[in-house]
């Protein structure tokens, strides 16, 4: 059974950084592409970053310069490194990845960020 597991939310000052990791577990079929969406209080969902299995990535316009998604295929984990965090990026960052034709989520993490 496909596992997402994130870690690394937690409260830093605007203007510090944070790195989530995701690592995938139970993985038969080919990873598509991993992404991060997150969930601001009040607000829809929305993706913030994803990578594919071939290494583009996409970036919501208002990360755009200060996170970077990378991942380490082996691990089949992937990275949002977030820097210049602002306190409009507090939400709960939920990790997602495309595996064969299923889509899989992770159970969320916080991230507060302090004005």
């Amino acid at each position: 059974q496909v596992q997402l597991v994130e870690s690394g939310g937690g409260l830093v000052e605007a203007g510090g950084s944070l790195r989530l990791s995701c690592a995938a577990s139970g993985i038969t079929l080919s990873i598509n592409f991993m992404g991060w969406y997150r969930r601001a209080p009040g607000k829809q969902r929305e993706l913030v970053a994803l990578i594919t299995s071939g290494g583009s990535t996409n970036y919501a316009d208002s990360v755009k310069g200060r996170f970077t998604i990378s991942e380490d295929n082996a691990k089949n984990t992937v990275y949002l490194q977030m820097n210049s965090l602002k306190p409009e990026d507090t939400a709960v960052y939920y990790c997602n990845a495309h595996i064969g034709t299923t889509y899989y989520w992770g159970q969320g993490t916080q991230v507060t960020v302090s004005s």
